[in-house]
C-alpha cells in the first residue's frame, strides 16, 4: 500500500496502513507516502516508519505498490489515478472523486480499461452509524440533514458543497435510491472565495423530500442526519455513531400517537415517551472508525479482486448531483444580483 497525498487527510490514510501492517492478520505491507510538500512527505512517512518518495515516477520504480489511497487535491486526481492505472495499480480516490463529470467519466473509463480496483472514498457510508440504519429502511420521505464545522484553511480548492455536503448527498442517494427531480440551493462564500454555507431542497422522483444543510463557519461541530418514513421517525449521529428509532404503533397512527411522536423527537432519549403508543429503541452499532472500515473494505476488494463496496459510479453520482446544486446556487445569486460573490 502507498499513500499520494499525505495532507490533512492523506495524513490519516497513512496512519490506518501503518496500524493495518503492525497487525500480522491484517498482512498489509506500508511501503511509502508520496506528496508535493517533500518536508510533509519526510515527516509523515517518518512518524509511520515507511519510505517517502520524491515523485510518484518514483514510488512506482521503486516501491511498487499493488494499490494506493489518492489524497492528493481534487484537480489532480485524475492525473495521478491515470499515472496509477497504467501502472497496475489499484486505486481509493478520495471525495470528490473529480473537479468534473468529464474527469469523473475519463476515471471510470482508466479503471475499466485497465482491469483495476477503483473505490471512491464516501467515507460516511463506513460509518457505523449509517449501516447500522440500513436494515431499517421501508420508504424514507423526508430528511433534514445537517453537517456543520468550524472554519479550517484544508480543501478551499473546493465549495462546501464538495468538501462537507457531498458526504451526506451520497449517504441520503444510498437510502432513497431515485432519481432527483428538483433542486433549490442558496449558499454564499463567507471566508473564502469558494461558496462555505449552503442550504439545499432536494425532491426526488419517488417524492421524497431531502433539506441538506452544511457550513464550513459554523462556532459549532454538527453531523446529523433526521428523517421520516411510514410510523417511523430515525434519528443518526454521526460523529456518536449513534441511531435513535421512534416508531409509532398500528393503533397509534392517529393524531395522538403523531403528537407522540413529534413530542418524543429529541437530541437525547426520554425517559419517559410521551405516548405509550411510541416505542423508542437504539439499535446496536458496532463502533469502529469510518477510515480504517472503508480501508479494509478497500483491501478486501484488492485481494479478491471483487467490486468495491463504494464504486467510483457512486462517486460520480455524488458528484453530479453535487455540481448541479453549485449550478443552482450561482443561478440564484445571479437572479438576486450576488453573482459578484462567487
Amino acid at each position: 500500500m502507498a499513500v499520494i497525498g499525505v495532507g490533512a487527510f492523506g495524513r490519516n490514510h497513512a496512519r490506518v496502513y501503518h496500524d493495518l501492517a503492525r497487525e500480522e492478520a491484517s498482512a498489509v505491507e506500508f511501503v511509502g507516502v508520496v506528496d508535493s510538500n517533500s518536508a510533509r512527505a519526510v515527516q509523515v512517512a517518518a512518524e509511520f516508519g515507511t519510505q517517502a518518495f520524491a515523485s510518484l515516477p518514483e514510488l512506482l520504480q521503486r516501491g511498487k505498490p499493488q494499490a494506493a489511497s489518492v489524497a492528493v487535491p481534487t484537480q489532480s486526481h485524475l492525473q495521478v489515478m491515470r499515472e496509477l492505472v497504467e501502472n497496475g495499480v489499484d486505486v481509493l480516490v478520495e471525495k470528490p472523486i473529480a473537479p468534473t463529470l468529464a474527469d469523473a467519466d475519463e476515471m471510470l473509463h482508466l479503471a475499466q480499461q485497465h482491469g483495476r480496483i477503483a473505490q471512491a472514498g464516501q467515507l460516511e457510508r463506513f460509518n457505523p452509524a449509517v449501516r447500522a440504519t440500513l436494515p431499517l429502511l421501508t420508504k424514507p420521505m423526508f430528511f433534514e440533514v445537517h453537517r456543520l464545522s468550524v472554519f479550517t484553511p484544508r480543501s478551499l480548492d473546493v465549495d462546501v458543497v464538495l468538501d462537507l455536503m457531498i458526504h451526506d448527498i451520497d449517504v441520503v442517494l444510498s437510502f432513497v435510491q431515485s432519481g432527483v427531480k428538483e433542486i433549490r440551493a442558496v449558499g454564499l462564500p463567507i471566508l473564502s472565495s469558494k461558496v462555505d454555507i449552503a442550504n439545499v431542497r432536494m425532491e426526488f422522483d419517488s417524492g421524497c423530500v431531502a433539506n441538506f444543510t452544511a457550513s464550513r463557519v459554523s462556532t459549532e461541530r454538527v453531523r446529523k442526519l433526521r428523517f421520516f418514513q411510514p410510523q417511523q421517525y430515525i434519528s443518526l449521529d454521526y460523529t456518536r455513531q449513534d441511531v435513535v428509532t421512534f416508531t409509532v404503533s398500528s393503533n397509534g397512527a392517529g393524531a395522538s400517537g403523531l403528537a407522540g411522536l413529534l413530542a418524543s423527537m429529541g437530541e437525547e432519549e426520554p425517559e419517559h415517551p410521551s405516548s405509550p403508543q411510541i416505542k423508542i429503541a437504539r439499535p446496536e452499532v458496532v463502533r469502529v472508525e469510518p477510515l480504517r472500515a472503508e480501508l479494509c473494505s478497500f483491501l478486501n476488494s484488492v485481494r479478491t479482486r471483487s467490486s468495491p463496496a463504494i464504486p467510483l459510479d457512486d462517486g460520480r453520482r455524488a458528484l453530479a448531483v453535487a455540481l448541479e446544486i453549485l449550478e443552482v446556487i450561482r443561478q440564484h445569486s445571479r437572479n438576486v444580483n450576488l453573482d459578484r460573490l462567487l
